[in-house]
């Protein structure tokens, strides 16, 4: 078979949009849950600080304050666990960004920590999957940190304010659990509730996508919830449902199975306070419920383990991570430089913009650069606009920074320039808290730092290359390949054990999941070599074919084409 009938031809160097990615989408479902705690996370250090006229420890605090932004898509035990490392992961990177500045008045020398210090965050926060704000936040931090005045006995205390400020937002992130403990689990099986629903309304590639990857991280959600409890195991029956009508409208319309309006009637008890719906059973209950007790006792004696053992695979040599490490470090130290070489005292904010450009490829990148650009540049605008009234009093300056800490979060899963409007002047009002500047030098500043981290930073996305995007994709295929197999085997024994089943099943969602992903990232990249497209559209019918025959335990599992077999 020649390779001309499996793989399809691709432009090297694909065309950049220009408004698609300032369109607004829809706001997140759970949009005030990252806001109203990063509020309160940061008004207490803050008031106390100001209650003892510390104020210039603002920064300290706000380091560790902004960890409550993460870990809210997480049930509470392992976002306890999830937060707990990112307080750490703070107080690390702040220690060696203040020992630095502390050490050596070299801009040239911080410039190069700074850049090797995001390239660090960004692999690991990838290669975790931490989820949102995912590595700026961290690189705002350190960034900033490394170009403030600091002597090296100050550095204890100043981590321990931060450590201090982690703890808080420990509590705050996880004390929910204490008034509504399965609030997160609720939220991801309305998700998939609501996405089966828009399949059964509208089926097509991409909601079909959408629906098999929120069920999928519905029931990841639910296994790592703990032990079930009897509202756990109702919101399971209708995970159940929810897949069940997926499969439903791949293989065939059941007239017993809920129609898209009770799947969003559903999703809506699930998400309100009141008691989790309980419709009647769906077909193969029992067996998905045993499947997942099953599943759910074998990852408590490993999942620490394959873990540890995912996030080496993540950094080791030849990971697809490692390309888009590179490019943070190259632009982020080119950034900083220009932006010392055109007279910018602390360029620290050229290397945070070019850090928070670099996604998962070239396009998706170059859309971040456009919201980020945009973003930045309207927010001076406001700085400009409070700086006044923010300088009549402490209590104002804390009131502002509140207020667009929650406008931030409140606004940014619209779009991310629209949340960059609040972010860059909440950045800029935390330097008053070191003492006023004047309003020209820090608004020129920014302005500067913000077209030079954004020109130099998709420049080097462009030119460091991630050919290993492709090498992705086809480990993707084989995966999803290798789940298929497994699931046949499950499908064929005489007697199928339902746990095996089960598990096979959710393995084969999670690689088509992971091939979508992985298809996605090697579309948007330059410099790729011909992608398998014909090859990945085969896997993908196929494997929803198999799911839909193994939820519904009958009909024969369809063959992917000759010329694509999976």
């Amino acid at each position: 078979m020649s390779d001309t009938t499996t793989r399809s031809r691709q432009p090297s160097v694909r065309r950049l949009p220009l408004a698609a990615p300032l369109r607004l989408a829809r706001p997140s479902d759970m949009w005030f849950k990252p806001a109203l705690s990063v509020v309160v996370a940061t008004a207490v250090p803050d008031l106390v600080l100001f209650a003892v006229d510390r104020l210039d420890l603002v920064m300290y605090t706000m380091a560790g304050s902004l960890c409550a932004l993460y870990g809210h898509n997480l049930p509470y035990a392992r976002r306890a666990r999830a937060v707990a490392g990112v307080v750490v992961s703070m107080v690390i990177g702040l220690a060696i960004s203040l020992v630095a500045a502390s050490l050596t008045g070299s801009t040239a020398v911080l410039i190069a920590v700074g850049a090797l210090l995001a390239a660090a965050q960004k692999t690991l926060c990838d290669a975790t999957r931490i989820g949102p704000p995912g590595p700026v936040i961290f690189t705002f931090v350190t960034s900033a940190a490394l170009f403030a005045p600091q002597h090296l006995g100050q550095v204890p205390g100043h981590l321990a304010l931060t450590l201090a400020a982690g703890a808080i937002a420990w509590l705050v992130t996880a004390g929910p659990a204490l008034l509504r403990r399965e609030g997160p689990e609720r939220r991801a099986t309305a998700r998939a509730l609501d996405a089966a629903a828009a399949y059964l309304a509208d089926p097509g590639h991409r909601t079909r996508h959408t629906a098999a990857a929120t069920v999928h991280a519905a029931w990841q959600t639910l296994l790592a919830a703990g032990r079930p409890t009897s509202v756990r195991r109702d919101l399971e029956r209708l995970v159940v449902h929810a897949e069940a009508a997926f499969t439903a409208g791949t293989s065939g319309a059941d007239p017993a199975a809920p129609g898209p309006e009770q799947l969003r009637a559903w999703a809506r008890q699930t998400r309100a306070r009141g008691p989790v719906p309980t419709p009647p059973p769906a077909p193969g209950t029992t067996e998905e419920l045993f499947g997942i007790d099953a599943e759910r006792a074998a990852r408590r004696s490993g999942s620490r383990r394959e873990a540890r053992h995912a996030l080496l695979r993540s950094l080791a040599p030849g990971s697809p991570l490692l390309p888009i490490g590179a490019r943070v470090l190259l632009g982020c130290a080119l950034a900083g430089y220009v932006s010392q070489a055109v007279g910018v005292g602390r360029p620290y904010w050229a290397i945070v913009t070019a850090a928070s450009l670099y996604q998962a490829n070239v396009t998706l990148s170059w859309n971040r650069a456009l919201q980020r650009t945009l973003g930045n540049l309207l927010g001076v605008l406001v700085f400009a606009a409070v700086l006044p009234v923010s300088r009549t009093g402490p209590l104002a300056l804390i009131g502002f920074c509140l207020f667009f800490g929650f406008a931030a979060e409140a606004l940014i899963t619209r779009n991310y320039w629209l949340g960059s409007i609040a972010v860059t002047p909440m950045a800029l009002l935390v330097l008053e808290f070191g003492g006023t500047h004047p309003a020209g030098e820090l608004v020129g500043d920014r302005v500067l730092d913000t077209v030079i981290g954004a020109g130099v930073g998709i420049l080097a996305a462009m030119l460091v290359t991630n050919r290993r995007a492709a090498g992705r994709l086809e480990k993707a295929l084989a995966a999803t390949d290798l789940a298929r197999a497994h699931v046949v085997h499950a499908l064929a024994a005489p007697q199928p054990t339902p746990a095996a089943l089960d598990a096979a099943r959710r393995r084969l969602t999670g690689s088509l999941v992971e091939l979508r992903e992985a298809d996605d990232t090697a579309a948007g990249e330059w410099w790729q070599r011909a992608l398998p497209q014909e090859r990945v559209l085969a896997a993908e019918q196929a494997g929803h074919r198999t799911l839909a025959a193994t939820a519904t335990r009958r009909g024969p599992i369809a063959r992917a084409p000759e010329n694509g077999a999976v």
